[in-house]
């Protein structure tokens, strides 16, 4: 085996003075030490504690990078990116203190291939972003999270979201990557070609690396043409034992759908308070159907009769843009309902993704534990592919409560790995799912901190997160 990364010592001689005089010479005003700046790079959208880091820079192209991480690695600085800051498992709080490279200012479309189906971004455009500027093509980015994130912090994260069951996830989009390494070295990898079978595939190694690889700053994006007719609809059901049996049910028939998500009764009660719905206060699945109009007819139909079957009732069918977005927005706003829901209490996150033979057993189960432990926990989740999200409110100063939720999500991340399951389907790692790699992952962990090593062996990029300490 390799040697492990080496232990990050105090910079010496006032490493972050010097290194933070040549960062000004280098971005001028674009490098700043300010409380404030510092403030709002300390934090990411998860319950986990702020910490501040030394500084913050903005670089504008790829050169900028490289020379920020050449200076960084001579005075063993630790290096964070940061896109839009929407982390919910910590990825993005300094830990080690250090320089956050902000990417926001590389917010680019550097080019678009219609032909080719692809194109080509800097890392701070953020997703809605680009979908605006390729509309006219034709064609658009599919990946869907929620939050307005950035194309690189989705990169770094892998990330998913609603689309997922008809079009894939982050990493079946990511064609190539340009990529700085902790010590200022530019690579490529990946081409604009559909595959390839040229050597090791680093630019998987680079997709959910949470930015302890390397930065990346430029991604060419696989793109998907626009659908000619989209539904959307919606379906209240008895249980969320019968609206997950019913999705799974929906899964095995072949049924062609782009998105099957569900939201429990708690979760439908906090979106009707703020998002200024009246949606029934029982279990829903969201759907969207995607083709022509015969076929989301065909589709819809075949839907509609499956639900109920398993007690599904008003279903009900939206079909102009309006109407499905109002219904959507709603859906992305799951996070922003439940932190008004119980203010001020934060958000600690599940995120775990199982086979879908075992997905209405493990939600039955967690439900179970966060009513006995007394926390409030709405549900939702893509439950197309198996990935759900139990949101456990939580008051981060409250210790008690933080260490009753924690029990649960423990219960919850050991049960989905043992059953074939994972600790993160789309979150990423971070800070919250460091301890449980090892459980997942077995010895193929120690051959990730060998390639952490080799590529970062100072411990730079990001330090504190996905491995554990």
């Amino acid at each position: 085996m390799m040697s492990r990364i080496h232990d990050r010592q105090p910079c010496p001689n006032g490493g972050i003075e010097k290194a933070f005089t040549q960062l000004r010479e280098l971005l001028a005003e674009r490098a700043s030490r300010g409380e404030s700046e510092r403030a709002i790079h300390g934090r990411d959208e998860s319950w986990h504690p702020p910490l501040l880091p030394d500084a913050v820079v903005f670089p504008q192209n790829t050169e900028e990078v490289s020379a920020i991480a050449r200076i960084c690695h001579a005075h063993r600085i630790p290096m964070i990116p940061f896109g839009a800051g929407s982390s919910v498992e910590g990825a993005l709080i300094p830990t080690h203190g250090g320089v956050v490279v902000d990417m926001t200012q590389m917010d680019q479309l550097l080019a678009v291939h219609p032909g080719n189906f692809d194109c080509v971004v800097q890392p701070g455009l953020h997703r809605r972003a680009l979908n605006d500027l390729i509309k006219d093509t034709g064609l658009f980015f599919s990946v869907d999270p929620g939050a307005d994130a950035t194309i690189g912090g989705m990169t770094s994260t892998r990330a998913s979201g609603t689309n997922t069951v008809r079009y894939g996830t982050m990493a079946d989009m990511v064609r190539g990557l340009e990529v700085v390494l902790a010590d200022g070295r530019i690579i490529r990898t990946g081409s604009r070609a559909r595959k390839s079978a040229a050597g090791y595939d680093l630019t998987h190694l680079f997709i959910g690396s949470e930015g302890t690889l390397g930065i990346v700053t430029e991604i060419t994006l696989r793109l998907y043409p626009r659908p000619e007719h989209v539904v959307s609809a919606t379906c209240q059901f008895p249980s969320v034992d019968d609206a997950v049996n019913c999705a799974v049910a929906i899964m095995q028939s072949g049924v062609d759908i782009a998105r099957v998500e569900l939201l429990d009764e708690v979760m439908i009660d906090a979106v009707n308070q703020y998002s200024k719905l009246n949606m029934p206060t029982t279990p829903h699945l969201f759907f969207e159907f995607h083709g022509t109009e015969p076929q989301t007819q065909y589709t819809t139909d075949m839907v509609r009769e499956l639900s109920g079957d398993f007690g599904g009732q008003g279903f009900q069918c939206a079909v102009k843009a309006e109407e499905r977005n109002k219904l959507w927005q709603a859906r992305h706003d799951c996070a922003y309902a439940c932190m008004a829901y119980e203010r001020p209490k934060r958000l600690m996150t599940t995120d775990v993704c199982v086979p879908l033979d075992n997905l209405s057993a493990c939600i039955a189960e967690a439900r179970r534990d966060a009513r006995q432990a007394d926390i409030t926990a709405p549900v939702l989740g893509h439950v197309g592919d198996g990935n759900f999200h139990m949101v456990l409110m939580i008051n981060p100063e409250n210790a008690d409560e933080v260490q009753r939720a924690e029990e649960v999500n423990h219960r919850l991340v050991s049960r989905a790995i043992s059953c074939g399951g994972t600790c993160t389907g789309e979150h990423g790692v971070g800070l919250g799912k460091r301890a449980y790699l090892r459980e997942e992952h077995g010895p193929a962990l120690d051959v990730m901190t060998d390639i952490k090593a080799a590529l970062d062996p100072f411990g730079l990029m990001n330090p504190g997160k996905v491995l554990p300490d």
